[in-house]
């Protein structure tokens, strides 16, 4: 495969990378690989750390390295959240080469000391894009302060390089190399063209749908007519978005200050017409949303030239019935775009992306609890436990967990510009605070190299 044939060598020689490649090219593989020649499968340790965005995608590259490394002698586990702990701990305690983690659960390993990044040589981030749209960055920020103050051989795998993507690879990664499988200069600066094809009467509930999965941080949604921005405006704030139109009926007032939430960047939904967008220049907009295409074929280019500025890689997503895909196929061969053509997420395909976002969510914020509280809290499990047996009652927690979720949804999902620094990990004796947890010192590695656009 290109990305293996390409990046192993690099891999091999221990140089740090960013690689943009998608899922399904063979990523996996093109990391996995140079393991078997950099790890000692004789030393009863951790070794490599894969950090990933779903439990899912943790299970599928442990099958994999199992599938790749045969009889090698090279232990695996696969470690996230929403499961118990006692078979991830007998794995990690047992000395595992390989970790394949999703962050939160790994940060919650390294909080109860079952395993350490002390020995650790290799560190590969797979799908970087999706673990931050899955607000993962927090935790990516706290792990990394447990690294030990050496070099570690660092890899970084993303299907686009946005402008957070390439912020988060120069914190981890001080002098980061980039390969693009798609240009021969240093990275990506074109757009990613993504197609829908929709029923017409069902583009509302498709495009709650697609943001859910896509959780962009911020994007301007774009309507041929008034009416039609009203209408998705509407739809996306009783979901429980922030979003506001814009449009040549709003006063003056309204309009002033439309704009300065969208240029301070505190605005997550824009909704507009192509008259009523003109003149704004937002440099870190991560999506461009046509709820239907333009009637102008040119128009296309100015709606999706609004993401992917400043060198960073954007995404334009467009929604189509059946209709509306020959005005599609007519941009494509004017102006040279190549569409990728993607099925609508399922409400069961969300329900398990917000499951675990939502859990990543949870347990973070558990981890956040003093002793007091977590002791406080605990008068409340048996109550939980009964409400969660009986289905009637059960609705209960779901509203709950609802409500929760639902309030993440009004700011933009956490990256490097908006984080808060983490503190640093236990002294390897440290006594805890009173809030239970250890103490911290702060890592020397994180604060070297270049924070662009920070």
């Amino acid at each position: 495969m290109p990305v293996q044939s390409q990046a192993i060598p690099y891999l091999l020689a221990g140089r740090d990378l960013v690689i943009q490649a998608r899922t399904g090219s063979g990523k996996t593989a093109a990391f996995l690989l140079p393991m078997l020649e950099r790890l000692d499968s004789a030393a009863d340790r951790t070794q490599a750390l894969v950090l990933v965005p779903t439990r899912e995608l943790a299970r599928q590259v442990q099958h994999d390295a199992e599938l790749l490394w045969g009889d090698s002698g090279f232990r695996t586990v696969a470690v996230y959240g929403g499961v118990g702990y006692g078979p991830q701990i007998d794995a990690l305690t047992a000395g595992a080469h390989l970790v394949v983690a999703t962050p939160g659960r790994a940060l919650d390993h390294l909080l109860r000391r079952t395993f350490t990044l002390d020995h650790l040589s290799m560190l590969v981030f797979d799908e970087a894009d999706r673990m931050l749209s899955m607000g993962f960055y927090p935790d990516m920020k706290q792990v990394q302060a447990y690294l030990p103050d050496r070099s570690i051989h660092t890899t970084m795998f993303s299907a686009t390089f946005p402008a957070s993507v390439m912020r988060t690879a120069r914190e981890f990664i001080p002098e980061p190399e980039f390969l693009t499988l798609s240009r021969d200069h240093v990275h990506v600066t074109d757009t990613e063209h993504i197609a829908y094809t929709v029923p017409p009467m069902e583009k509302d509930r498709a495009l709650v749908r697609i943001i859910e999965v896509e959780n962009p941080s911020s994007a301007f949604i774009f309507c041929n007519t008034k009416s039609n921005v009203h209408y998705v405006t509407v739809v996306l704030q009783r979901f429980g978005y922030d979003a506001d139109e814009l449009s040549a009926d709003r006063s003056q007032a309204d309009r002033e200050r439309i704009l300065k939430r969208v240029r301070a960047g505190t605005l997550r939904f824009l909704v507009a017409t192509d008259v009523a967008s003109r003149g704004l220049d937002i440099p870190e907009l991560s999506h461009v949303i046509q709820y239907e295409p333009p009637e102008d074929a040119e128009d296309y280019i100015h709606r999706a030239g609004r993401t992917g500025r400043a060198g960073a890689a954007g995404v334009a997503l467009s929604l189509v019935s059946e209709a509306e895909t020959l005005a599609l196929d007519q941009i494509a061969k004017r102006y040279g775009v190549e569409f990728q053509q993607r099925q609508v997420p399922s409400d069961e395909d969300v329900a398990a992306v917000v499951a675990e976002r939502l859990t990543t969510l949870l347990e973070a914020r558990l981890r956040d609890r003093d002793a007091l509280k977590t002791e406080r809290s605990q008068r409340f499990i048996p109550l939980a436990r009964e409400l969660a047996e009986n289905e009637d009652e059960s609705k209960i927690i779901a509203m709950l967990l609802d409500d929760y979720y639902q309030q993440t949804l009004h700011a933009p999902p956490g990256e490097p510009a908006q984080a808060a620094a983490p503190s640093a990990p236990p002294d390897k004796g440290g006594a805890g605070g009173s809030s239970g947890r250890p103490k911290r010192r702060p890592r020397r590695r994180s604060r070297r190299g270049p924070r662009s656009g920070r």
